[in-house]
Order: C-alpha cells, then sequence, then structure tokens
C-alpha cells in the first residue's frame, strides 16, 4: 500500500512539475510580455512623431503593452535608425519612419546600416503629401508668382530643411529643378526648427509636411501656395497643387511605416503587423489621420518590402536629377 501510495504521488509530482513547466514556457513564448521600444529617428513635433503617436494608444490596446516611444534625431535620420539597426532582433525595438530611410542611401557616400537589408518590414501606415508654405511677408500669393519672383532675384530665396535628405530637402530640390529656379535650402536639426524660422522670416519657405503646418497656415501664420501631391486635398480643397498652379508634373508624397531590425521572427513580425494595420483601421484612427491630410496605406509586410525596393529603385534618378552630391560624412550631433 505504502509502495502504491509512493507511486501516485511521484506521478503526481512529476505530472504537476510538468504542468508548472508549460505554463512557464507559455508565459515565456507569449509576446510581447512587455514594453515595446519605439524609436523615431526624428524630433518631436515633426510628421512622424504625429502619426506614430495617433496609432500608439490603439496599438497598445490591441498588444496589452506600452509602446514606448523615443525621439532620436539627428544626422536625417540616421543616428536613430542606426540604433534600431543594431538592436536585438526580438520583436521589442522598432523603428517609426519615413522617406528619407530609403533617400540616405543615395546622400551619404557611406551608412553605418543597409536600409534593405538590416531591416525587416513591419508595416506602412499612411502617406501624406508635404505644402509649400511662405512667411506671409514673401510678396507671392500663387505658385507661379513664387517662381517669377525666384527667377527674378535668383539665389536669393531660401527654404529651411531638417537636414540633407530630409522630406523638406528633397522636396525644394524637386522644385528648384523642375521649376528651373535658383532657391537656397537652408538645413535645420528638425522641421519644427526649419519651420519656426520660416514663420519668424529667417528663411522665406518651407516645404513642410502637412501634418505640421496646417495649424500655422489655419492661424494665418504662414500663407500655403500649394501641395505636393498630384492630387487636392480633401482637407484643404481650395488649396491647388504645385503641378496645376505653376509646375506641371511635380509630385512628392511622403510615406510613414514600422520597420523592426533583420532576423526578427515571422510569428513577431505578424502580430506587429495585424496590430498596427488593426489600429489604423479602427474608425477613430481613422479620423484622426484624415484630419492630418494623410492617406492610410494597408500594406502586408510583403507588400512594404515591396514598396521599400520600388523606393530604392525610383529615388536613385531623383537624387541625380536634383544634383545633390553624396555626403562624405554624417552630422553626429
Amino acid at each position: 500500500m505504502l509502495k502504491h501510495l509512493t507511486r501516485t504521488a511521484v506521478l503526481l509530482f512529476l505530472t504537476f512539475g510538468g504542468l508548472v513547466s508549460w505554463i512557464a514556457c507559455a508565459r515565456t513564448e507569449t509576446y510581447p510580455s512587455h514594453p515595446i521600444r519605439v524609436i523615431i529617428p526624428f524630433a518631436a513635433g515633426g510628421g512622424v512623431d504625429v502619426i506614430a503617436r495617433i496609432v500608439q494608444p490603439k496599438v497598445e490596446e490591441i498588444l496589452g503593452q506600452p509602446l514606448v516611444i523615443q525621439n532620436r534625431p539627428g544626422a536625417a535620420g540616421v543616428i536613430g535608425t542606426d540604433d534600431v539597426a543594431k538592436a536585438e532582433p526580438d520583436g521589442y525595438t522598432l523603428l517609426f519612419t519615413l522617406t528619407p530611410h530609403i533617400v540616405n542611401a543615395f546622400i551619404y557616400k557611406q551608412l553605418p546600416y543597409d536600409p534593405l537589408r538590416d531591416f525587416a518590414p513591419v508595416s506602412l501606415i499612411a502617406t501624406s503629401p508635404n505644402v509649400l508654405a511662405i512667411n506671409p511677408g514673401v510678396k507671392a500669393n500663387s505658385v507661379k508668382d513664387l517662381v517669377d519672383l525666384a527667377k527674378a532675384h535668383p539665389g536669393t530665396l531660401n527654404y529651411g530643411t531638417a537636414g540633407i535628405g530630409s522630406a523638406f530637402h528633397l522636396a525644394g530640390a524637386l522644385f528648384g529643378v523642375m521649376a528651373d529656379v535658383n532657391i537656397v535650402d537652408v538645413p535645420y536639426k528638425s522641421g519644427p526648427q526649419a519651420i519656426v524660422d520660416m514663420l519668424g522670416g529667417q528663411v522665406q519657405m518651407v516645404f513642410g509636411n502637412l501634418l505640421t503646418m496646417q495649424p500655422y497656415i489655419q492661424a494665418g501664420q504662414a500663407r500655403a501656395l500649394g501641395v505636393t501631391s498630384l492630387q487636392r486635398l480633401a482637407v484643404m480643397p481650395e488649396l491647388p497643387t504645385i503641378s496645376e498652379s505653376g509646375v506641371p508634373g511635380y509630385e512628392f508624397d511622403t510615406w510613414f511605416g514600422v520597420l523592426a531590425p533583420a532576423g526578427t521572427s515571422a510569428d513577431k513580425i505578424q502580430r506587429l503587423d495585424a496590430a498596427f494595420r488593426q489600429a489604423a483601421e479602427s474608425s477613430d484612427v481613422k479620423k484622426l489621420i484624415a484630419a492630418q491630410g494623410a492617406d492610410l496605406a494597408e500594406t502586408t509586410p510583403e507588400e512594404f518590402n515591396n514598396f521599400l525596393h520600388a523606393e530604392m529603385t525610383k529615388w536613385g534618378p531623383v537624387i541625380r536629377q536634383t544634383g545633390l552630391e553624396p555626403q562624405s560624412g554624417l552630422d553626429q550631433k
């Protein structure tokens, strides 16, 4: 009898021990089990920062874990992006970035990472046009007026940028080439700084993202002359496109997306993509994104990967057309 009880006790102990181990293993494998760090390689207040913070609460609700957003600006996004490229591919460090992620490959002679090889695409969230806005003191009421003014006074009109290769810079450089005008870029450490100086008159114009420019335009602190997309915006239907109002064929859009370090497992990528897409498709987030003049992208990780490769193919010729020379070094400030 004692022997039978001992055997039973051993079996129960082994069964219970196995159950505890299974539960511990299940808990270990649950993803995510702690906060996720999201690096934005640009300053707070810019377009990518706005989009990230719009989707943040909903993604947190879906994943059941906080998204800890950290702004790591510098070197046109290279510093923060490099942090993510070198992070552990465990699903707990993400990059929320935009168009310069690809363009920097053509701006700098040597990057500390490869924008395609060192990242795993998660989700393309949205696209948004930029807007050409000028200080109200500039004597131009249309894109055509501005082009005429620039041609009459070559090299005297300045546009503020968020650094070489930023969306502000690329939109302005493309404008200069297509309008055949000599306008001078003035680089700042961030887009918001460039906008502040445009409002103060230190530079005459910016090609700012609509997400950050809209409040200043509505307040009359800046005069909007045109939108960089080929279609007018539903939120500002009175604002003409640059293409229709002086520079035919001009088009520039900014994209916003989420990437993980290369090597992140496919199941974690799928979990993250599902969360970000579900968040973006929720009615409240949709309204907030639309109110900023942005359009939802709704792509799978595979489609986002194809999109990034297409961007790489597209921007090489554009950079050469604008006459931008690859930079030999990076400003690490």
